[in-house]
């Protein structure tokens, strides 16, 4: 790796924070609907901390920041993430003088099979985390001694709060020297496309390390936007070269940027898709190779994905061992019950990686 450009300073051990809300699942088993279902599995889950999770699995001293409920299901989701060797120090637990509804965020995970879709249905309005006064904490002190800080837009589409809260943390971030990397992650149940757009194209100049190429604006013509947006035309499933070409506006616009990755899917029903990858990095682009593969449970295989890669930033892979290191722990979490990718055999993720599907024996 080039360091003149590199995102881990020497000599420095990586320290990573994650900072968004963490959430109670509940599934159907079975791939059973919401409306037939008598009972459900619970796990914890939730965007951010899944990357850290991942991360955590992987060897990488992780913590994860978010607001709980001072009580059982706060304390129990904050047990989760130290079983799986995530540092909740700073985590707040609230009060009900705090956050008067006083209750940890909620979504329910319909498993989607064969030509069925899955469906996510949200119950995490007046969570704790949506209502504790986050403008309010030091985000200096928060920070101090971290040299990665990871976000996403799912945060900020709660309410104004989590929105301004996001944008001061990538400020803060910023002016401390440490390595921000940002899912743009739109829900659609959340905020509208257009408001993702407008808030994730502020937090671009903050940015290192960029998932994905939506929800941001990229007009083709800053000074007449009618003309519309350069991604608008880009197909489904790009060449490498029609890829090429957003990401190098983007660092064109953006130079703080050093690294750009995305993954492509190819749904052929609920339950058989196909990924690959794309990644801009020092100067080149590069694409992973195609893996199709049936899924036992689709949520959190982005998060796996970013995971992967920072990873493989972190222990300076080549590119393309990064990119594919980050696609297969992306295809791995597939076959995987619940919202984390809960797997440290780092040999598994680089035989996958090096399309290796035999038994070990």
């Amino acid at each position: 790796m080039d360091h003149t450009n590199a995102l881990i300073p020497k000599n420095i051990p990586i320290r990573f924070l994650a900072a968004g809300e963490i959430l109670l699942r509940l599934t159907p088993p079975d791939h059973e609907t919401i409306q037939e279902a008598s009972g459900f599995t619970a796990n914890y889950g939730g965007s951010e901390a899944n990357v850290a999770v991942s991360l955590s699995n992987l060897g990488i001293d992780s913590s994860f920041f978010s607001v709980v409920p001072d009580n059982v299901l706060g304390k129990s989701a904050v047990r989760m993430l130290r079983s799986n060797h995530v540092n909740c120090s700073p985590m707040i637990l609230s009060t009900p003088s705090e956050t008067p509804s006083h209750r940890l965020g909620c979504y329910y995970f319909e498993n989607g099979y064969d030509i069925r879709p899955g469906r996510v249905v949200y119950d995490r309005k007046n969570s704790a985390f949506t209502e504790y006064p986050l403008t309010d904490i030091n985000l200096e002190n928060l920070l101090e001694g971290y040299t990665w800080l990871h976000l996403s837009g799912i945060t900020p589409a709660l309410n104004k709060s989590t929105r301004q809260f996001t944008l001061d943390c990538l400020k803060t971030a910023r002016k401390m020297g440490i390595s921000i990397s940002f899912d743009g992650n739109f829900r659609s149940t959340l905020w509208t496309f257009q408001e993702a757009r407008d808030f994730c194209t502020d937090c671009l100049p903050y940015v290192d390390v960029l998932f994905g190429i939506e929800p941001y604006h990229l007009w083709k013509n800053e000074a007449c936007q009618e003309e519309g947006d350069l991604k608008d035309t880009l197909p489904p499933d790009p060449s490498l070269k029609e890829q090429e070409k957003i990401f190098l506006e983007f660092v064109r616009r953006y130079p703080n940027l050093k690294c750009i990755a995305r993954h492509v899917r190819t749904s052929y029903s609920s339950s058989k898709n196909s990924l690959k990858a794309y990644m801009w990095y020092q100067g080149q682009t590069f694409e992973s190779p195609l893996y199709t593969f049936h899924i036992l449970d689709r949520i959190g295989g982005g998060d796996a994905f970013a995971a992967g890669l920072l990873y493989g930033i972190m222990k300076d892979f080549s590119p393309e061992d990064m990119l594919s290191f980050a696609v297969a722990a992306s295809v791995l979490k597939h076959t995987m019950h619940g919202d984390g990718n809960i797997l440290d055999d780092i040999s598994l993720i680089k035989e996958l990686a090096q399309m290796k599907f035999d038994v070990n024996r």
